[in-house]
């Protein structure tokens, strides 16, 4: 590949990976997406960039597919008593999904983004793996497909955030000392239920805490203010409580006490295979079943209709419908899927 079209943020990351890709003998053009509220400013911030790298930039508008395919599936999945992981959902469909289209009409050979993570070849497969440093993303790039993959130029995957930051100084990039965002974009503040009031007319309908025996003890403010594991803001039971599940179909949070919140097992749907097209049979492997947790021993055994179980060798904490389970060999990404339950 030698035209690359680079998803740029406004952000360090992303002009960090223009030098990069520069310096690499990449023809380059910078495009940032619009696709929540704040926009604007970023893709100015990106503009700058580019033109002190002197390289094109162009903003489209996704705004549409955005809404469609991350932020109208984050509040159904809210709503059915899920906790969504939006950036699996915008990895796919948005950034490599619908970019990736645009670039290839355009003539481009493919994309890069600055992401944190490494992408080989071998064996006639592309394989996903994880970057060396604190900053790896691959957690949220397991379920690009092989051509999405193929397609892919990710420049910083050996490079530590410092690193990144120093390079981006040293290229007199205006984006350098640019603070990291740590909310998902179209949560700014971080109210999910406000957001899903606003957006979705979430109407909160109180509904009763219940134990894991069905007894009713107390009223919750609406299911959607609930995670799987979360203990602050659920009212006083005498004693520390935590969500055990959300039941959407009763409009019940069921809670229980400590030790209640861990699991020893999951189902995983939509299960994306990178190494092979299926494995061969049960897995040996790690699973992380949140961006931030650490990898855990586990066995995956292939199920029917994508779907895969996942048997821990210790129980889990937080195991929560809706969040991806990510399975790992090392540092090889093997694949992962959406928790059911």
């Amino acid at each position: 590949m030698k035209r690359l079209l680079l998803g740029m943020s406004g952000g360090v990351d992303s002009a960090a990976a223009a030098v990069l890709l520069l310096r690499a003998g990449y023809e380059v053009e910078g495009a940032t997406l619009l696709l929540a509220p704040g926009g604007a400013q970023d893709a100015a911030d990106a503009a700058r960039c580019a033109a002190v790298l002197g390289i094109p930039h162009r903003t489209v508008d996704l705004r549409g597919t955005f809404r469609r395919e991350v932020m109208d599936v984050f509040a159904a999945e809210y709503r059915a008593g899920r906790t969504p992981n939006p950036c699996v959902l915008c990895n796919r469909a948005v950034k490599f999904g619908a970019m990736l289209r645009l670039a290839l009409e355009a003539g481009f050979d493919g994309v890069a983004t600055g992401h944190y993570a490494r992408i080989e070849e071998a064996g006639g497969r592309f394989l996903l793996r994880a970057s060396p440093t604190e900053k790896d993303q691959s957690y949220m790039l397991y379920s690009l497909s092989q051509e999405q993959l193929g397609r892919a130029v990710l420049p910083l995957a050996e490079l530590s955030k410092s690193e990144v930051r120093a390079l981006a100084r040293e290229a007199g990039l205006p984006a350098a000392q640019k603070p990291e965002s740590q909310d998902i974009c179209f949560v700014p503040d971080g109210d999910y239920a406000g957001f899903l009031s606003r957006f979705a007319g979430e109407p909160f309908t109180p509904g009763d805490f219940v134990d894991t025996e069905g007894n009713v003890l107390g009223r919750h403010g609406g299911l959607a203010r609930y995670t799987v594991g979360q203990r602050k803001g659920l009212g006083a039971f005498g004693r520390p409580m935590y969500v055990v599940s959300l039941d959407a179909a009763h409009n019940r949070v069921v809670v229980g006490p400590e030790g209640s919140q861990y699991r020893g097992a999951c189902t995983v749907s939509g299960v994306n295979w990178i190494p092979w097209d299926a494995p061969p049979g049960p897995l040996r492997c790690r699973a992380k079943i949140r961006y931030r947790a650490p990898a855990a021993p586990c066995t995956v055994t292939p199920l029917a209709d994508g779907r895969a179980r996942v048997a821990f060798e210790e129980p889990q904490r937080s195991v929560t419908p809706g969040q991806s389970a990510v399975f790992y060999d090392g540092s090889l990404v093997l694949g992962g899927g959406v928790i059911e339950s």
